[in-house]
Order: C-alpha cells, then sequence, then structure tokens
C-alpha cells in the first residue's frame, strides 16, 4: 500500500476569538472566520491548511470546496504540481481563478503539510530553506476603528517589539486620513516605521493627494493605492510621488506584476499564497519578482509565509494579525521585531478540536 495517497479531505469552519466588526476603504466585515482543510494519507498522517474568508461567498466556497475534493482524493501527497494542473484543467471552463484558485491553495497547503509531518521535516526545510528571522510588522489600524482604538493597537505593537505597523486609509474625508497617519506616528515616534493601506479605495486623484499630504510623516509605503488593474495609474503614482508603493494581495496571477514591473510602478510585490493557489503559486510569483528585483512582501499568512521567507533571498517580512493566534496550538512567535519559522514537522501548527465544526 503506498502510504502517501490522500485518502480523507474533510472541511471545517473556524471563528477568531478576536473577532467583531471591522471595515477598510472597501468592505464591512461583521466577523473574522476561517475555512480549515485536513487531509488524511494512508498511514494516517494528517495535514492542515487553512484560508481567511470573513462572510464572503460561504456557498460559493462550499461549492468550489465540493469540486476540488474528487481531485485530491486517492493522489499521492507529494504530486502537488500535478494537482495544481488537475485542478486548474478541471476548472478552466467557468475560469480556474477566484474561488476555484482558493480551494485549490487551500488543499495544496495540507499536502505540504502532510508531507512534512511524514517525514518529520518542516515545509522551509523540505524546500531547501534555512531557518532564519524574518522581519514582520503589526497589522491593522481599520477604519471602523476610533482614534483611541487605532493609537492602543499600534502602540501595542510598538510594546511587543514590533519595528513596523501599518493602518488603513480610505476615508471620504481626506482631512480624516491624514488626521489618524499623524496621530499614529505622534504615537509610536520617528523611529518606527509606519505604513499605509488604502484596499484599492482610491482613484488617482485622491490617491495622489494622500500621498502629497502624508509625505511629512515618513510613509514608508503605499499599499494598494488603485484599483490592481490600473498599471496607469500605478505608474503616475509612481512618477509623482516619493513613496514605495505595494500591491499584489489580489493577484490570482502574474500579470499585475508583470505590467508594474516592466512600467517601473512597484517596489514591493505582495503575493497572497490562497489566491496564487498555495505554495508552488507563491515562490513562482517570488522568483519572477526577484528577476525585476523587487523584494517579496506576503499578505496576511504568517504561518506560512514565515516558512517560505525562509527559502527565498529577497524577503522584506511578514504580516502579523492576531487573529488565528487563538484557534492553534503553536502560533507564530515574534521578538524585536522578527518572526521566527516553526522548528516543528510541516506548517508546525495545528488547529484546535474543539474550535473547528463541519462545514454544512
Amino acid at each position: 500500500m503506498n502510504k502517501s495517497l490522500i485518502t480523507a479531505l474533510d472541511f471545517y469552519a473556524a471563528e477568531s476569538p478576536l473577532s467583531r466588526p471591522i471595515s477598510d476603504a472597501t468592505h464591512q466585515i461583521p466577523a473574522i472566520r476561517f475555512v480549515v482543510a485536513r487531509l488524511t494519507l494512508a498511514d494516517g498522517t494528517v495535514g492542515e491548511g487553512y484560508l481567511l474568508a470573513f462572510h464572503f461567498s460561504p456557498a460559493a466556497i462550499r461549492g468550489a470546496l465540493a469540486d476540488v475534493r474528487p481531485l485530491a482524493l486517492g493522489r499521492e501527497v507529494t504530486a502537488t504540481r500535478p494537482f495544481d494542473r488537475a485542478c486548474d484543467q478541471a476548472f478552466e471552463y467557468f475560469g480556474a481563478t477566484g474561488l476555484q484558485r482558493w480551494a485549490r491553495g487551500l488543499v495544496n497547503l495540507a499536502m505540504w503539510d502532510a508531507h512534512g509531518r511524514q517525514l518529520g521535516q518542516p515545509v522551509w526545510q523540505l524546500l531547501g530553506g534555512r531557518a532564519r528571522r524574518i522581519p514582520a510588522y503589526g497589522s491593522g489600524g481599520w477604519l471602523s476603528y476610533s482614534i483611541d482604538e487605532l493609537l492602543a493597537e499600534a502602540s501595542g505593537y510598538v510594546h511587543r517589539g514590533f519595528t513596523a505597523v501599518k493602518l488603513k486609509v480610505g476615508s471620504p474625508d481626506l482631512e480624516r486620513d491624514v488626521e489618524r497617519i499623524a496621530k499614529v506616528r505622534e504615537c509610536v515616534g520617528p523611529d518606527i516605521r509606519v505604513m499605509i493601506d488604502a484596499n484599492q479605495g482610491f482613484g488617482y486623484p485622491a490617491a495622489f493627494a494622500l500621498a502629497q499630504r502624508a509625505e511629512p510623516y515618513g510613509i514608508h509605503w503605499f499599499e494598494e493605492p488603485l484599483p490592481h488593474t490600473d498599471f496607469t495609474g500605478y505608474a503616475a503614482l509612481k512618477k509623482n510621488t516619493h513613496m514605495q508603493l505595494a500591491m499584489g494581495e489580489r493577484e490570482y496571477d502574474l500579470v499585475a506584476l508583470r505590467e508594474l514591473a516592466t512600467r517601473q510602478a512597484l517596489d514591493l510585490w505582495q503575493p497572497d499564497i490562497l489566491r496564487l493557489g498555495g505554495v508552488e503559486g507563491w515562490l513562482d510569483s517570488a522568483a519572477l519578482a526577484r528577476e525585476y528585483r523587487l523584494p517579496v512582501l506576503p499578505h496576511f499568512y504568517k504561518e506560512y509565509d514565515t516558512a517560505l521567507a525562509c527559502t527565498i533571498p529577497d524577503a522584506y517580512g511578514v504580516e502579523s494579525f492576531d487573529w488565528v493566534d487563538g484557534l492553534i496550538d503553536r502560533p507564530v512567535q515574534f521578538a524585536d521585531g522578527y518572526a521566527t519559522p516553526s522548528e516543528a514537522p510541516g506548517w508546525g501548527f495545528r488547529f484546535k478540536d474543539d474550535v473547528l465544526r463541519p462545514l454544512a
């Protein structure tokens, strides 16, 4: 019997103990929710993966997962590239990107976890990486926060040793964005990096106006200032301002990376491992970014990104939210503004059984 064949694949829902309504420039989010995959190999090894789902498209998520399950069952756990190709071929008619790519990525992550656990090795080691500390920044700063909540979060990150923090911008009122930036800078002092994230909520005139007003506060990068397909706008903003521009988290392929890099309109590439379909998609994007000499600054998934950052030479940092920490047995460890990769097999963590409920 092949002990590495996938014999079962189940999906669960979980909600962060920190869940509460939040908002950015483009979304109202009532709760922080996740989907978790657990796959079992013939020898009993279990691998896990998770995706950040919030409240969006629950019926479509269930449908995508139902479509991906038969493509994984009976497959060799190490055959991640063939699995990815099989999914893309099966989903081509309605489009292999979007939720179908998320579903593929979720299972891909669980496959890598199971493979590492079966061999007793962390994923970064399987990929030939070297364990090292990775720079990290504290993220959040939601537009729904009051000034007091915003400053409490920013100062909390600094007290925990983070040397960089990010806040949301994109308020209907430019003055509110400027006030929030100014208050955060005053709160954290001159030596902490401050970044801003518009979540694609601006057109060019508003993004340019905020960049001009925010420049005196030493903003380290301006994230997703414009819709991700506005390549001309990114090029103009890069030419006409002095800020580093970051984007990439909305991309399911490498088109935007190529377009913006050739226009010299991007400074930091932000791959999202779920949207890119898993480990291979993330690494492929990092390799292309390296060709254009763009540092890699991945989006959200610190449990995966810290490990993968150890396998590339140009990892700029990882993003830290605390949302998943209360749901898993071994959260990522931070000290002095750095994340440390786990030495445990696979991704190095598991979801606690009592926080999971079968996905209906």
